[in-house]
């Protein structure tokens, strides 16, 4: 089977039913602006608390969030949504979205949610929601949250005065969470003589992750470590790792960790300055995880997205990679669904599911130090086997409401396209779905081929959303 036959499209992989405000990971927009208004969320903790009620008898739920200035706001409209339904919430405060995930578990809760925008800028915020197990809420239940939202029923099952919940704060959720971690941290093992650049992003783990590396033994130099409710992503984490590569070289470090704002994925940098994404990270892992027969199901789980060269060393290696839509909530289905124990996103979401349900940047880390330590070897050495192949992502900003893709103008320059990858590279078109945008990705063997290909496809959806608003 050839490369481009393996990558599946997202249509062929099936379609998201549609949606109003929910997108592939949540509910995310700027602040103070439809959808991430106080008055709506207060409305979606009342919607999420009557889907919960319909379930118990009486609910908790755990929120927490990053550290940006809307979230307080956002904390307080969804603790009183969720009161007011009968909900009781335990407020764990600034944490991981990995670690809300892991305190509903553990706290047996029945529902979790994260108030974060992830990697977006401070201006932006968003909302996630856990099941009890720590895994994302399937579509149909956000489909469901939805139609009572905008059917406005909650006033039709509103508990009494003495129904109302409660809210507590939980003092030690911090510590629980990096004791999480540790736990994943091989106990014979430890990262003393390593030497860390830990970017923290200005988020959520800018308390909790110096202080696991630290307590394992590591030397840990922080930096993006000072949030101020304004500058969470601004220059610092994985969307901007040229200061952690920069501070590697000028202190000498062994590898440099870098995560986004709610530290649920990764962009690790080697001892020589050299960027790895997560399609390294998968790699490694996995021929270790083989290695020591601890790896399941035979290969690994990523998305269309994820990099030919990823398929093409595992392939050397005698594993598979299954290709799933974008998002991690997608990778982490199938792994449960079909018995598979390492996924994850190009983009550093990593899924180790013998620890987390979730992507968990200082767990995933945490991996890539225990084979540093277990080897004795330079990270350097441990991914001169991963070759990656020459990849391009543009995005096209449309309008919104319009369908570029529908043109039999843009379709045929995207078939010609496809035509002219067979069998050295493939071409993937999808619309974002968190952003007015059509992200279209190419790779191939030939850099300079892709490059001509795709500015082409590029310019036939700009001339399409062009002439469509001229009409």
């Amino acid at each position: 089977m050839s490369d481009t036959e393996t990558a599946k499209s997202e249509s062929e992989l099936g379609k998201v039913p549609e949606r109003r405000i929910f997108g592939t990971d949540g509910i995310r927009s700027r602040a103070n602006v439809f959808p991430m208004t106080a008055e709506l969320v207060l409305k979606l903790g009342r919607a999420a608390g009557m889907v919960l009620r319909r379930r118990e008898f009486r609910s908790t739920v755990v929120i927490g969030k990053d550290p940006r200035l809307s979230g307080y706001m956002f904390e307080s409209a969804l603790r009183a949504g969720f009161t007011s339904m009968g909900i009781h919430c335990l407020q764990v405060g600034t944490l991981p979205t990995p670690a809300v995930a892991f305190m509903t578990r553990a706290l047996r809760a029945d529902a979790g949610v994260v108030i974060s925008a992830s990697h977006n800028p401070y201006h932006d915020n968003g909302i996630k929601f856990f099941d009890p197990n720590g895994m994302k809420l399937p579509d149909s239940m956000e489909l469901e949250i939805e139609r009572i939202l905008f059917a406005d029923e909650m006033d039709q099952h509103q508990p009494g005065p003495m129904e109302i919940g409660r809210a507590t704060n939980i003092e030690d959720a911090s510590g629980r969470y990096i004791e999480f971690c540790k736990n994943s941290f091989p106990k014979a093992l430890r990262l003393n003589g390593l030497r860390v650049v830990v970017d923290c992003a200005n988020g959520a783990a800018y308390q909790v992750a110096p202080r696991v590396f630290w307590e394992l033994g590591a030397e840990v130099i922080s930096i993006g470590n000072e949030p101020d409710g304004l500058n969470i992503n601004s220059g610092f984490g994985s969307l901007f790792p040229e200061k952690m590569r920069d501070k590697v070289r000028e202190t000498r470090a062994d590898i440099g960790v870098a995560f986004d704002g709610d530290a649920d994925r990764l962009l690790v940098c080697d001892e020589k300055g050299r960027l790895l994404d997560g399609d390294h990270v998968l790699a490694m892992c996995a021929l270790a995880m083989k290695n020591n027969d601890t790896l399941r199901g035979g290969g690994v789980v990523a998305t269309v997205m994820s990099n030919l060269g990823l398929e093409r060393f595992l392939s050397r290696h005698g594993l598979a990679l299954i290709r799933t839509k974008v998002g991690d909530r997608y990778v982490l289905e199938h792994m449960f669904n079909h018995g598979y124990n390492l996924g994850g996103e190009q983009s550093g979401h990593m899924i180790f599911l013998d620890h987390n349900t979730t992507g968990d940047g200082i767990v995933s880390a945490l991996k890539v130090l225990e084979l540093m330590a277990a080897h004795q070897k330079p990270l350097s050495e441990l991914t001169s086997g991963m070759e990656l192949v020459p990849q391009i992502l543009k995005n096209v900003i449309v309008p919104l409401g319009s369908d570029p893709l529908s043109s039999p103008k843009v379709a045929g320059v995207i078939a010609r396209a496809e035509a002219a990858l067979v069998g050295t590279g493939r071409l993937l078109i999808r619309k974002s779905g968190t952003e007015p945008k059509i992200r279209v990705m190419m790779e191939g063997d030939s850099l300079s081929r892709i490059q001509e290909l795709v500015d082409g496809v590029c310019q036939a959806i700009q001339e399409s959303v062009i002439g469509d608003v001229h009409v």
